[in-house]
Protein backbone atom coordinates (compact mmCIF):
# COMPACT_ATOMS: atom_id res chain seq x y z
CA UNK A 1 0.00 0.00 0.00
CA UNK A 2 1.03 3.39 -1.04
CA UNK A 3 1.51 5.74 2.12
CA UNK A 4 0.14 9.35 0.99
CA UNK A 5 -2.24 11.63 2.34
CA UNK A 6 -4.01 9.43 4.69
CA UNK A 7 -0.87 8.60 6.92
CA UNK A 8 -0.33 12.60 7.55
CA UNK A 9 -1.91 14.03 11.00
CA UNK A 10 -5.17 15.29 10.76
CA UNK A 11 -4.30 19.01 11.91
CA UNK A 12 -1.98 19.26 8.83
CA UNK A 13 -4.07 17.40 6.65
CA UNK A 14 -6.70 20.44 7.39
CA UNK A 15 -3.89 22.88 7.33
CA UNK A 16 -2.61 21.52 3.81
CA UNK A 17 -6.59 21.79 2.46
CA UNK A 18 -6.78 25.52 3.43
CA UNK A 19 -3.10 25.87 1.94
CA UNK A 20 -4.30 24.48 -1.56
CA UNK A 21 -7.27 26.28 -1.36
CA UNK A 22 -5.92 29.56 -0.53
CA UNK A 23 -3.04 29.15 -2.84
CA UNK A 24 -5.51 27.74 -6.01
CA UNK A 25 -7.67 30.86 -5.06
CA UNK A 26 -5.34 33.57 -5.73
CA UNK A 27 -3.18 31.73 -8.47
CA UNK A 28 -5.86 32.29 -10.59
CA UNK A 29 -6.65 35.44 -9.31
CA UNK A 30 -4.27 38.74 -11.06
CA UNK A 31 -4.15 39.71 -7.76
CA UNK A 32 -3.17 39.16 -4.16
CA UNK A 33 -5.84 40.76 -1.99
CA UNK A 34 -6.46 37.80 -0.22
CA UNK A 35 -3.16 37.50 1.23
CA UNK A 36 -2.48 38.88 4.18
CA UNK A 37 -6.71 39.91 4.78
CA UNK A 38 -8.45 37.95 6.96
CA UNK A 39 -11.61 36.73 5.17
CA UNK A 40 -14.88 35.21 7.48
CA UNK A 41 -14.41 31.66 5.14
CA UNK A 42 -10.67 31.68 5.49
CA UNK A 43 -9.06 30.00 9.08
CA UNK A 44 -5.56 30.02 7.38
CA UNK A 45 -3.86 33.07 7.55
CA UNK A 46 -1.37 34.11 5.22
CA UNK A 47 1.27 36.92 5.66
CA UNK A 48 2.55 38.30 2.13
CA UNK A 49 5.90 38.22 3.27
CA UNK A 50 5.63 34.47 4.65
CA UNK A 51 6.82 32.77 1.22
CA UNK A 52 9.54 35.29 0.43
CA UNK A 53 11.35 34.33 4.37
CA UNK A 54 10.72 30.35 3.05
CA UNK A 55 13.53 30.80 0.12
CA UNK A 56 16.00 32.85 2.75
CA UNK A 57 16.54 29.35 4.71
CA UNK A 58 15.33 25.90 4.98
CA UNK A 59 15.10 26.99 9.09
CA UNK A 60 12.61 29.54 8.16
CA UNK A 61 10.27 27.48 5.88
CA UNK A 62 10.60 24.60 8.56
CA UNK A 63 10.10 27.28 11.46
CA UNK A 64 6.63 28.55 9.72
CA UNK A 65 3.47 26.62 10.70
CA UNK A 66 2.18 27.26 6.57
CA UNK A 67 5.66 26.71 5.12
CA UNK A 68 6.25 23.11 7.16
CA UNK A 69 2.52 21.93 5.68
CA UNK A 70 2.84 23.13 2.39
CA UNK A 71 6.54 21.67 2.35
CA UNK A 72 5.27 18.65 3.55
CA UNK A 73 2.59 18.25 1.25
CA UNK A 74 5.00 18.81 -1.12
CA UNK A 75 7.06 15.73 -0.06
CA UNK A 76 4.34 13.88 -0.31
CA UNK A 77 3.24 14.68 -4.10
CA UNK A 78 7.49 13.65 -4.11
CA UNK A 79 6.75 10.39 -2.03
CA UNK A 80 9.41 11.30 0.15
CA UNK A 81 7.32 12.57 3.13
CA UNK A 82 8.39 9.98 5.49
CA UNK A 83 11.64 12.53 5.50
CA UNK A 84 9.90 15.30 7.52
CA UNK A 85 7.60 12.83 9.95
CA UNK A 86 10.82 11.59 10.92
CA UNK A 87 12.48 14.66 11.60
CA UNK A 88 9.48 15.78 13.78
CA UNK A 89 9.30 12.82 15.72
CA UNK A 90 12.41 13.19 16.74
CA UNK A 91 11.59 17.08 17.62
CA UNK A 92 8.68 15.43 19.50
CA UNK A 93 10.94 12.99 21.03
CA UNK A 94 13.72 15.54 21.72
CA UNK A 95 10.96 16.55 24.40
CA UNK A 96 9.56 13.83 25.62
CA UNK A 97 8.46 13.79 29.44
CA UNK A 98 8.81 12.25 31.55
CA UNK A 99 11.43 10.23 30.68
CA UNK A 100 9.65 6.23 31.12
CA UNK A 101 8.29 6.94 28.12
CA UNK A 102 11.91 7.69 26.18
CA UNK A 103 12.41 3.75 25.71
CA UNK A 104 8.98 3.24 24.23
CA UNK A 105 8.89 5.98 22.01
CA UNK A 106 12.37 5.66 21.29
CA UNK A 107 11.69 2.08 19.93
CA UNK A 108 8.81 2.78 17.95
CA UNK A 109 10.43 6.00 16.23
CA UNK A 110 13.41 3.38 15.23
CA UNK A 111 10.93 0.54 13.82
CA UNK A 112 8.71 2.75 12.07
CA UNK A 113 11.29 4.84 10.32
CA UNK A 114 15.36 3.92 11.27
CA UNK A 115 15.57 -0.19 10.82
CA UNK A 116 15.91 -2.38 7.44
CA UNK A 117 12.69 -2.38 5.95
CA UNK A 118 10.88 -0.18 8.34
CA UNK A 119 7.46 0.81 7.29
CA UNK A 120 8.92 4.39 6.57
CA UNK A 121 12.19 3.86 6.36
CA UNK A 122 14.27 7.04 5.91
CA UNK A 123 17.58 7.14 3.83
CA UNK A 124 20.38 6.91 6.56
CA UNK A 125 23.79 4.98 6.10
CA UNK A 126 24.66 1.94 8.15
CA UNK A 127 26.70 3.48 10.18
CA UNK A 128 24.71 6.09 11.41
CA UNK A 129 21.40 3.11 11.72
CA UNK A 130 24.06 1.34 13.71
CA UNK A 131 24.78 4.44 16.09
CA UNK A 132 21.32 4.67 16.28
CA UNK A 133 20.32 1.32 17.57
CA UNK A 134 23.36 1.38 19.86
CA UNK A 135 21.80 4.33 21.46
CA UNK A 136 18.95 2.95 21.88
CA UNK A 137 20.16 0.53 24.73
CA UNK A 138 20.22 3.51 26.95
CA UNK A 139 17.64 6.27 25.64
CA UNK A 140 17.75 9.76 26.35
CA UNK A 141 16.24 12.57 24.28
CA UNK A 142 19.44 13.09 22.14
CA UNK A 143 19.82 9.10 20.88
CA UNK A 144 18.35 10.33 17.17
CA UNK A 145 20.41 13.52 16.95
CA UNK A 146 22.70 12.50 14.21
CA UNK A 147 20.26 10.48 12.62
CA UNK A 148 17.90 13.74 12.44
CA UNK A 149 21.15 15.75 11.38
CA UNK A 150 21.81 13.72 8.44
CA UNK A 151 17.62 13.53 7.40
CA UNK A 152 17.70 17.49 7.85
CA UNK A 153 20.62 17.67 5.85
CA UNK A 154 19.08 15.57 2.91
CA UNK A 155 16.08 17.68 3.19
CA UNK A 156 17.77 20.94 3.15
CA UNK A 157 19.96 19.81 0.21
CA UNK A 158 17.81 17.91 -2.05
CA UNK A 159 14.03 18.74 -1.25
CA UNK A 160 14.23 22.27 -0.22
CA UNK A 161 15.49 23.35 -3.45
CA UNK A 162 12.83 21.21 -5.30
CA UNK A 163 10.32 22.74 -2.99
CA UNK A 164 11.48 25.94 -4.07
CA UNK A 165 11.53 25.52 -7.83
CA UNK A 166 8.05 23.72 -7.58
CA UNK A 167 5.60 25.47 -9.72
CA UNK A 168 3.10 26.21 -6.61
CA UNK A 169 6.14 27.70 -4.88
CA UNK A 170 7.47 29.85 -7.86
CA UNK A 171 4.17 30.89 -8.65
CA UNK A 172 3.25 31.84 -5.07
CA UNK A 173 6.44 34.00 -4.77
CA UNK A 174 5.76 35.83 -8.09
CA UNK A 175 2.73 36.67 -6.95
CA UNK A 176 3.56 38.49 -3.88
CA UNK A 177 6.47 40.01 -5.60
CA UNK A 178 3.95 41.73 -8.06
CA UNK A 179 1.78 42.21 -5.20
Amino acid sequence: MCIGLESLPSTCLERAKELKALFGSFLQKPDLSIIGHSHKTDKLRLNKSEPLKWKESFENLLSNQNGLCLFRAFLVSEFSEENIAFYLACEDYRITKPSSKLSATAKKIYEEYVCSDAPREVNLDHETKAITKKNLEHPSQSCFSLAQEKIYALMEKDCYPRFLKSPTYLEISRQVKSG
